[in-house]
């Protein structure tokens, strides 16, 4: 009897973690990924998403730093509402960024 409900709660279990990666496949088919480059070293992860958030809907923002000593890279990627690409695409693109003319285009999938 004991096997049984063990049963049931992995199939329970299972079925919640087939359902969650559905929604989120959903929500990353409504989103897109922008590559930002030539980033003030300075810049920060909530300062990226305050000036994106100005021409669309910013979901997420992120600055990709050394992993040996924690520095900016100098670029990021926001995720944006599919909707506003074009729209932040167009106004972000070459625009001044703490004194840096920054690059803003849609991110290509990495390659290994």
């Amino acid at each position: 009897m004991a096997n049984k409900g063990r049963h049931i709660f992995y199939g329970l279990a299972n079925n919640y973690i087939a359902g969650a990666k559905s929604i989120e496949r959903e929500v990353n088919d409504m989103t897109k990924t922008l590559y930002v480059g030539n980033l003030p070293w300075s810049t920060t992860d909530t300062a990226l998403s305050e000036a994106f958030s100005e021409y669309g809907s910013v979901v997420s923002s992120r600055i990709i730093t050394d992993r040996e000593t924690g520095r900016s890279r100098g670029f990021g990627f926001v995720e944006v509402e599919d909707s506003d690409v074009d729209t932040i695409v167009s106004a972000m693109n070459g625009s001044d960024f703490d004194g840096r003319q920054i690059v803003v285009n849609e991110a290509k999938a990495r390659q290994d």
